[in-house]
């Protein structure tokens, strides 16, 4: 009974990670049969979870955006790992100060009251430094809109900021310091060193291109649907991290110095601050960008 129950949980928790499922890639990802599936799917049913049956070949599964939902069902090791993860996100996102609060309060009050007194005594005061003040902050609303369209399998059209527009935040999508519109199948969002990057299909070049999120300006526009390509972690690391066009620069800092490191990039990334540019020379050295008041 116990593994069927985990086995129910975890089902539960890949049908609100995708938008849908195909029956035999659930069946893999669960080790069972197809029999077993049909059978779990009907007790998450029973218990109130609106899962939707997809026609095809193959059939599969979406949970439904209707219905009442049972209430949030955590284990220990889950509720203390969300308490603290919203307490010490680093702050690269704009505007969700206040929404980061109300979730950890919301987060507590379905906790039952053992987890909610154990995750209070992890109350964590995150002193920011003067490193991420220079790490380029993201609008929470440009990541609503490039989530949703990786998300959603549409093609992202949106104005690229320049080195010099993006650094100063001065004119607006449309105007000079822009690139003209761009228009880029999106499939995955990578945060390294203190920055978040888009890693997408160009249409019209055909090529896969890294972009800063800071500087992506999205139009309102929806895109046409596209077949996502499945990126492995290896393909990430190489369109990202051993990227050398990825186009970053240091923070506006009075003083900048560069240093070339006997360590891969992946390692200096681990602690190098906000603001800084970690950029692989081979895979044994790299050289780290870095800048302070004096």
């Amino acid at each position: 009974m116990a593994d069927t129950s985990a086995r129910i949980l975890r089902l539960l928790s890949l049908l609100q990670a995708r938008i849908d499922w195909s029956g035999p890639e659930l069946a893999e990802r669960l080790g069972v049969s197809a029999r077993t599936l049909r059978r779990d799917v009907e007790t998450l049913r029973e218990l109130g979870y609106p899962v939707e049956a997809i026609k095809g070949p193959g059939g599969g599964y979406r949970l439904g955006a209707h219905g009442k939902l049972p209430p949030l069902v955590l284990d220990d090791d889950q509720a203390i790992a969300i308490a603290l993860a919203l307490q010490t996100a680093p702050a690269t996102v704009t505007g969700i100060d206040d929404a980061v609060t109300r979730a950890l309060s919301t987060l507590r009050q379905v906790m039952p009251a053992r987890l909610r007194a154990a995750s209070e005594a992890f109350e964590v005061t995150s002193l920011r430094n003067y490193w991420e003040f220079s790490a380029p902050p993201i609008d929470v609303a440009t990541l609503q809109a490039v989530g949703s369209a990786i998300r959603t399998g549409r093609t992202l059209r949106f104005d690229y900021a320049t080195d010099a527009a993006s650094d100063s935040r001065g004119p607006a999508a449309g105007e000079p310091g822009f690139r003209p519109p761009l228009e880029v199948e999106p499939h995955h969002l990578v945060v390294w060193a203190g920055r978040w990057y888009l890693v997408a299909r160009d249409r019209a070049r055909q090529t896969w291109q890294t972009y800063r999120v800071d500087r992506v300006r999205p139009r309102a526009s929806t895109g046409v649907p596209f077949t996502p390509q499945p990126r492995t972690r290896d393909d990430l690391t190489r369109l990202v991290v051993q990227n050398p066009d990825r186009g970053d620069t240091p923070g506006r800092w009075q003083c900048v110095g560069t240093a070339t490191l006997h360590r891969p990039a992946e390692v200096v990334a681990r602690w190098a601050p906000g603001g800084s540019v970690v950029t692989p020379i081979d895979s044994d050295h790299s050289r780290l960008t870095i800048g302070g008041w004096s």
